[in-house]
């Protein structure tokens, strides 16, 4: 597409936009007062104007029928995870039986790994991209020492090349096949949250799967966000959760993958809970679990519906759009803000001066979502807090990069155009 630096442009492509009016079904923040520009979707979604119908008709029903809400409610609380199946399914490429929503994304990633880092003498190595979120390095590390092995020995971090910021497909296969037989899983984020690169899930999946090893993705930053095929890709098992792309309110509810030929196997270990035990039975209250043939299979607990009605409020939306249609919006959302901010360089800032907006995000449509990161060199934090002050809110990382992620749903092109203004000035004062 070809790009111009105007507000007419902006404009025009905002009106010929299909999906212009789903802004209005969002509620966007104020900074002094106006409407701000909000590019941090990757970090927390917007609250859909729905929501509050949707939670107050759990609430209504929680008045209304007490305990027997479980079966009589609008959308009965027994089985109320259970409408999430078809739409979230087809939000990451599963069947309907491969996918679950339940508890929060760490909790899903510990019980994923119980079922799938299952080391032995010989096999027990784990395979992971460096700095991955936190929350991943944590569960490994103490996956690897619950099971009585040296995270420095066990763990193999895929980092970057010298000088660069994202890491070389080539180099996460040489490390699974250097591995080889003593591999038991490879657990990467789908997407890097700092960089915003985006991994080739279905390459990794089967250099891991050649060697003999389970492979599994952490897709917090990649669900509604990139084209998933978790299914087709052969990906033993994923999670992520709803708050970001998915809209769905701070510390909500997280999803589950768990492929098919997994679900069908009863005897793969797992902690278990009621509400993973096949439902004909459940209330019978035996001893002895016996897992449904399905993700719901790791369920421990019943569905928390106050969190779960907020998820269904974002989830409606995107399957009333389609992700067909976001991920073309997103393209050139994302396509405009990398003109804007390479058009801002080339007239205003000299590389030479050592201060210039270092866009470490991939270029190729297949490495890249919505998120675009800027090394602001030179410029440091004071350029990020002018930023906010006028009305950006975007996402800092340390030492010095500026995360920003312009979301099909409710972001337009002339937020993109706004924001190349307000940063022109924040360059020329900071």
């Amino acid at each position: 597409m070809s790009y111009e630096n105007s507000l007419e442009f902006a404009q025009k492509m905002d009106e010929q936009d299909e999906l212009k009016a789903y802004r209005n079904k969002f509620y966007m923040p104020q900074v002094n007062g106006k409407d701000c520009i909000y590019f941090t979707g990757n970090s927390l979604g917007l609250q859909p104007v729905s929501t509050k119908d949707y939670l107050q008709t759990e609430l209504d029903d929680w008045a209304k029928w007490g305990v027997e809400g479980h079966f009589h409610a609008t959308n009965p609380w027994f089985a109320y995870h259970e409408q999430f199946a078809e739409p979230v399914s087809r939000i990451v490429g599963a069947l309907p039986k491969e996918v679950v929503v339940m508890n929060n994304l760490t909790v899903n990633l510990n019980l994923l790994l119980v079922s799938f880092y299952r080391p032995t003498p010989d096999r027990y190595k784990i395979v992971c991209e460096a700095k991955a979120f936190p929350s991943d390095q944590y569960a490994l590390e103490m996956q690897v020492k619950c099971a009585g092995y040296n995270p420095g020995e066990a763990i193999i971090e895929v980092a970057p090349r010298a000088g660069e910021y994202t890491i070389r497909q080539e180099d996460i296969t040489a490390a699974i096949e250097q591995a080889g037989d003593e591999l038991a899983l490879v657990m990467i984020g789908g997407v890097n949250y700092f960089t915003g690169q985006v991994f080739d899930m279905k390459a990794i999946t089967e250099a891991a799967h050649r060697v003999g090893a389970n492979c599994g993705f952490d897709l917090a930053h990649a669900a509604g966000n990139i084209r998933l095929n978790l299914h087709d890709w052969n990906v033993d098992f994923a999670c992520w959760c709803s708050y970001k792309y998915l809209n769905s309110g701070p510390g909500g509810v997280s999803g589950v993958f768990i492929h098919e030929r997994h679900c069908n196997n009863t005897e793969l270990p797992r902690f278990a809970g009621w509400w993973g035990h096949e439902k004909e039975s459940r209330f019978l209250m035996e001893k002895g679990f016996k897992p449904m043939k399905s993700a719901e299979a790791w369920q421990m607990s019943n569905a928390p519906v106050l969190t779960m009605a907020a998820h269904k409020a974002s989830i409606d939306l995107f399957d009333e759009v389609g992700m067909d249609k976001l991920l073309k919006k997103q393209k050139e959302l994302s396509g405009y803000l990398e003109f804007i901010i390479d058009d801002i360089n080339e007239k205003h800032l000299d590389q030479s001066t050592g201060k210039w907006l270092h866009n470490i995000t991939p270029r190729s449509w297949n490495e890249r979502g919505c998120q675009v990161s800027i090394i602001a060199e030179g410029f440091g934090r004071p350029l990020f807090d002018v930023l906010l002050q006028e009305g950006v809110i975007s996402d800092w990382r340390e030492p010095n990069v500026i995360r920003m992620a312009p979301v099909p749903l409710y972001n337009s092109f002339t937020d993109i155009y706004k924001f190349g203004k307000v940063l022109t000035k924040a360059i020329q004062t900071s």
